[in-house]
């Protein structure tokens, strides 16, 4: 009886978004009377980011700084219509429908900009900070705050904007039926290190080394976090969670958290991330996201680590010390 070590390795490709109809995701972008600007979706934030994602997506495309922009993701009721937070489609949908309505509201903005000013609005740009210069002579300047007053109060002008992102159909080939129904791909790679227990059946999580390869990082470190917390997700569904063995009936189902298993701090592992960036053409500033394929690797590599470890192949999961026990029982023959 021993504890052997065993190494797994997998690789996947992720389709970011799907074409249903086109996937649509809408955002409406205003300004408020102070010269902030609120951000509408019905695009809702899972954990996942989506708030600040959209926020500094907005914040970067009207010029202004990303604390005077807020994100309003109430619902589908009084929000814009988004397909939903799923098929890691947030960053890259949602995120190209901010693009597109900020900058409907910033045309306006630099219009109101202009009236005050006495220039041509073409002449004008945000300096990131809260201001509108001339470009060249930043000596001429107006504040987005008072911009946006004057537009409301004085010039009865509004500073918004309506953008929709909407994925063009996919030309489907009459011979073959081949077609295209995303526009692009997300990429990881993960090794695994386990140990097993070959009298117990149990698994330990030694190490995980991945490279995900995200487009563009938009948010470092909710990058990091995301691609962290969904391997963990993904090592939770390869060992532990199950509603076997008689699922749909309730017979020995777990009820609770008590008899529903999931790692805990215990069981945390030491993971090492390379982020990979790819920029996407079609991809607000060039971002996929990370969503689903976070935890989509973990599962393979976890099974070809048992299976270098002590060679049982398990291909159901989870990968319980039950189905490890029967597997080298059934090698030896006993």
């Amino acid at each position: 009886m021993a504890l052997r070590r065993g190494r797994g390795f997998a690789c996947v490709n992720y389709p970011i978004g799907m074409n249903l109809g086109g996937d649509p995701s809408q955002a409406l972008v205003h300004a408020t009377p102070d010269g902030k600007f609120m951000v509408t979706l019905s695009s809702i934030d899972l954990g996942q980011g989506m708030k600040s994602v959209t926020r500094q997506i907005a914040a970067e495309t009207l010029g202004v700084p990303v604390s005077d922009v807020y994100v309003d993701t109430a619902d589908s009721d009084t929000g814009p219509h988004c397909m939903g937070s799923f098929a890691s489609r947030g960053t890259h949908r949602v995120g190209n429908a901010v693009i597109r309505a900020a900058t409907e509201a910033r045309t306006q903005l630099l219009e109101a900009a202009a009236e005050e000013l006495e220039v041509d609005a073409a002449d004008l740009e945000p300096d990131g900070e809260g201001g509108i210069q001339v470009r060249g002579a930043p000596q001429r300047s107006i504040s987005v705050a008072d911009a946006a007053i004057a537009a409301q109060f004085k010039q009865g002008r509004t500073l918004s904007g309506r953008g929709i992102f909407l994925v063009p159909p996919s030309e489907v080939d009459p011979e073959t039926g081949e077609m295209s129904p995303v526009t692009c791909f997300a990429h990881a790679a993960m090794a695994v290190d386990v140990e097993v227990d070959d009298e117990t059946g149990e698994v330990r999580v030694v190490e995980i080394n991945s490279a995900y390869e995200v487009g563009r990082a938009l948010n470092p470190k909710l990058v990091e976090q995301q691609l962290i917390g969904g391997a963990w997700m993904g090592l939770s569904h390869a060992l532990y969670e199950t509603t076997e063995p008689y699922y749909p009936e309730r017979e020995h189902l777990p009820l609770d958290f008590n008899s529903y298993l999931m790692p805990g701090p215990g069981n945390i592992a030491p993971h090492n991330i390379a982020i990979l960036e790819r920029p996407a053409e079609d991809a607000p500033f060039g971002g996929k996201g990370p969503g689903e394929m976070c935890a989509n690797p973990v599962l393979p590599a976890v099974a070809n680590a048992v299976f270098d470890a002590v060679g049982v192949r398990c291909d159901e999961l989870p990968i319980t010390p039950e189905k490890i026990l029967r597997g080298l029982r059934s090698a030896n023959g006993s």
